[in-house]
Order: C-alpha cells, then sequence, then structure tokens
C-alpha cells in the first residue's frame, strides 16, 4: 500500500470533517468564513486554531454544572429580593423611553430594577483605589473580591495586607483571580493570602492537557462587594498602572468605576456567589447575612440594573443590552470603549440611529495595545463616518473605560468592551444606572476626553495609503479570533 497516498487521503478527510464542523457549529456569518478560510489555506493553523478559540462552549458540559447550580441560586436570590419589594419593573412607565431596555433585561437575565441605591463615578485608579481601602478597613462580616487582573504591586499589596488583617479579626474574606489574568500572583500574593487566614481560588484553573478553552474563557469581571451593602464594578483592576498618581506608571491611563450602595449590590453579590460556589471547595448559601435587609433608603436614589453574561448564559446579555440603548436613544449615545470589534448588529445600530438624527459618538484609543486589534477596528470607521457617526481618538494616553451614556439619563459602566471577546467568550458584568445626574456627570466626562482626543474626518480618513486599508480588511476577517 502506498502510505503517502493513505496519509494524504486522510489528512483531506480531517480538513474536511473540520470544515462540515465550523460550518455546523459556528452561529454567525463572520465567524465562519473566518475559520473556513483560514483552515483552507493554512490548515494545519487553522485547525489548531478553531480547536483552541473557535468552538464556543456556552450550554457546553464545561459549564452544565454552574450553570444548573447558578439557576437554582438565582431562584433564592430573586424570591428573597422580591420580598424585600425590589422588583419594581411593575413602576416603569411606559413612555420612559428606556422602558423597553429595563423590561428586556430582566427577561435576558433575570436582573430586576432596583430603586434604593446610591451610585459614584470613580474616575482613574486615583479615585478608585482610595474608596476601596476605605470601604475595606470598614468591613465588618465579609469581603468578596473577585478580578481579571490582581497584581503584587504597591496597591496590590496595600489590599493584600488589609484583607490578612481583617480574615485574623474574624471577617470572613473571600477571594476569586483569573488565572490566565493574575498569573503573576499564584505563587506569591494568592499563597500569602491563603496562609493568612484569606480563601482565595483561581477561576477555572489552566492545566497544560485542557490548554486550548481554559485560555479562551475567561473571568473577565472586576467586582468587591462588602457586608452586602457596598460594592464595586467598572473596568479598573487592581494594578499601579491604573493609577496616575504611581511613579510606575508612565502612560496616562483613563478608565471608570462605579461604586455602589443599597439593592444593586446583591445582585453583584448574587454573581460573586455563583461564580465562588463554581471555582471554590466552598458551597456558600443565601441568607440574610449576605443578603441584608436594605437599612437606609437613599435621599437622591438611583435606579439600577446589573447585567452579567458568560459562557454559561443562554443570551449574550450585555449585548443584547448595548443594543437596545443604542436604539433607545433619542438625543444622543456616547459610547468609549479600548477594544472597538463589535460586529454588524452594533454596527447597523449605530448607523441607523445616527441617520435618525441620534448624536453618536465612539471614542476609542488613540495609542493601542494590539495591532492586529487595532486595524480590525479601525475596519469599520468608514462605514460609520459615512452614517455621519463620531469618531475620536484619544491621545493624552490609553483609554480602558468601558462606558455608554445616552440622554443624559442612562449611564453603563462595567467591564465589556465592544468586542468578540466580551460578547462572546467572556464572563462579564456592567452596571446600567437610569439617573440624570450621574448619566449628566459621565457625560461631561465623555466630553472633558474629547478635548484630549483628535476626531477623524472622511476626506483625510480616506486618504489613507491603499495598502493599510488592505491590512484593516484583512484583520477584520480574522476578527472573530483576536
Amino acid at each position: 500500500m502506498n502510505w503517502i497516498l493513505l496519509a494524504e487521503i486522510v489528512y483531506v478527510i480531517i480538513i474536511i470533517a473540520v470544515l462540515l464542523r465550523i460550518i455546523y457549529d459556528t452561529q454567525t456569518v463572520t465567524k465562519t468564513l473566518a475559520y473556513l478560510l483560514l483552515v483552507i489555506f493554512v490548515p494545519l493553523i487553522g485547525i489548531f486554531i478553531y480547536f483552541s478559540f473557535g468552538i464556543n462552549y456556552r450550554k457546553n458540559k464545561l459549564y452544565n454544572k454552574k450553570i444548573v447550580q447558578d439557576q437554582q441560586q438565582e431562584d433564592q436570590v430573586l424570591a428573597k429580593l422580591e420580598s424585600y419589594n425590589l422588583k419594581n419593573l411593575e413602576g416603569v412607565k411606559e413612555d420612559d423611553h428606556f422602558a423597553g431596555l429595563m423590561k428586556m433585561i430582566y427577561q435576558t437575565d433575570r436582573s430586576p430594577l432596583t430603586t434604593n441605591n446610591s451610585a459614584e463615578l470613580l474616575i482613574n485608579g486615583e479615585e478608585k483605589f482610595p474608596a476601596v481601602l476605605e470601604a475595606l478597613r470598614n468591613a465588618k462580616h465579609h469581603i468578596h473580591i473577585e478580578y481579571y487582573i490582581y497584581e503584587d504591586d504597591e496597591i496590590g499589596r496595600a489590599i493584600e495586607q488589609i484583607l490578612i488583617g481583617k480574615a485574623r479579626s474574624g471577617v470572613e474574606v473571600r477571594f476569586i483571580y483569573d488565572d490566565f489574568g493574575s498569573a503573576s500572583i499564584r505563587k506569591t500574593l494568592a499563597k500569602r493570602l491563603r496562609e493568612n487566614g484569606v480563601k482565595a481560588f483561581p477561576f477555572y484553573k489552566i492545566k497544560l492537557i485542557k490548554l486550548a478553552s481554559p485560555l479562551n474563557y475567561r473571568n473577565h469581571r472586576k467586582i468587591i462587594v462588602i457586608d452586602g451593602r457596598i460594592s464595586f464594578i467598572g473596568g479598573i483592576n487592581i494594578s499601579e498602572k491604573y493609577s496616575n498618581a504611581s511613579k510606575r506608571n508612565k502612560l496616562y491611563w483613563r478608565d471608570t468605576h462605579l461604586k455602589l450602595e443599597g439593592d444593586a449590590t446583591a445582585i453583584l453579590q448574587h454573581i460573586f456567589i455563583g461564580d465562588w460556589n463554581y471555582c471554590s471547595d466552598e458551597k456558600l448559601t443565601i441568607n440574610e447575612l449576605y443578603f441584608p435587609r436594605p437599612e437606609q433608603n437613599f435621599e437622591h436614589t438611583k435606579n439600577v440594573q446589573i447585567i452579567s453574561s458568560g459562557p454559561d448564559s443562554d443570551r449574550p446579555s450585555i449585548y443584547y443590552a448595548i443594543v437596545k440603548a443604542i436604539q433607545s436613544a433619542k438625543k444622543e449615545i456616547f459610547l468609549t470603549t479600548p477594544y472597538f470589534i463589535p460586529g454588524e448588529t452594533i454596527i447597523d445600530a449605530m448607523k441607523m440611529a445616527s441617520l435618525s438624527g441620534v448624536k453618536v459618538k465612539l471614542l476609542v484609543p488613540g495609542i493601542s495595545d494590539s495591532f492586529m486589534v487595532n486595524a480590525a477596528a479601525k475596519s469599520y470607521y468608514t462605514i460609520l463616518l459615512r452614517a455621519g457617526v463620531q469618531i475620536y481618538l484619544y491621545r493624552k494616553g490609553f483609554v480602558h473605560a468601558k462606558t455608554l451614556v445616552a440622554d443624559r439619563c442612562l449611564a453603563m459602566v462595567g467591564t465589556a468592551n465592544l468586542d468578540y471577546r466580551s460578547f462572546d467568550l467572556n464572563f462579564e458584568v456592567n452596571a446600567v444606572v437610569y439617573d440624570q445626574e450621574l448619566a449628566g456627570e459621565l457625560t461631561d466626562n465623555f466630553e472633558k476626553d474629547l478635548l484630549d482626543s483628535e476626531q477623524i474626518h472622511m476626506e483625510s480618513w480616506l486618504n489613507r495609503p491603499k495598502h493599510v486599508q488592505l491590512i484593516e480588511k484583512i484583520a477584520r476577517l480574522m476578527s472573530p479570533m483576536l
């Protein structure tokens, strides 16, 4: 038998089988074409990349156990919230142009509208870290922390010392760190925490024999919950580079975070406990120690919904919420993201909003940390500019904020970028605040950032070298893998 011929036949069968799997499993046309082209033109590399990054584990056996646990826990949490009269969707006025968004978030993510909250914007690490340190020092019963990136640097060690001190004094301290994003602390800071009474676990530990899927499905959330009453959410990880006051940080870092007090904290607590029960050897139960009854009614209360999504979700709830918010805006919609590979639906929503007379502005980095991601993002600019969308490149430093603000009455702050990875692969969480005061403040900050930005104009944009435009279009074909 001709072994070379046999090997060639087997090789062709494998290629055909992979191509058929891509066609069968991949849900969007863009992704399907990208992986088909990759496997056809560079078969071995293409097959490796597809099985590493292309298979969607949503509702897969990888997370079946977590899905069941989360659903059981969710029923208990919602029952408790309803007993506290926190499910307030019935009171939403039909003429509120974001009423549809509120109801859709509840339908897709079962997240109730909470109405007894205070919310404070924290701009950059200079505002976030002092607020976090103060809140941690005042913890009485428990501290729950969940982060994608936690570094063993000055700010990381400052928080570490508080956590250890609290654990020694009898406060329950739990710490989830992403095993990829926080790989540098596995044998250092995380070990020290465990040795001093802090319960610390990695989320979805990376193992060599299972390298593909762990690298792909990461916990990008940034959550702190203190005593079930105070919480933090947003784009700022635990690292000195997020603070411009740090001597280490030579690049100006622009980011946004949110401090919440009140009923919305219960939803973040629910998300943390679901993640904790998945990755740790301790199973927390739903009780009043973690979900205390509200102690106060805030004078200037704010309506808040928390949205989470990830491979364990039935639907991409954050993606749906962003699309719906763009569609619902009547006067203006301002978006900030460090990574812009949004897919056709968000692009169409932005175009239609602009063509309908809504002022649409997009702020993205002028300085990028990824050549291919930046090139893919630029491939969308021409069609947006032609629809009247205003695009700005932030020049003062690197903008890492993930925010949306509409009509000075809706603000969204969270961890999700406007890209495939955040919508399809990562575990993410966003807060939606329906409040004129906070949305107005976020709008003012956006407009302030535009002063440090350069607007892209159609004429000069179209005059870019042809080879640059070609690279951008090629990068766009690869965008589902970025």
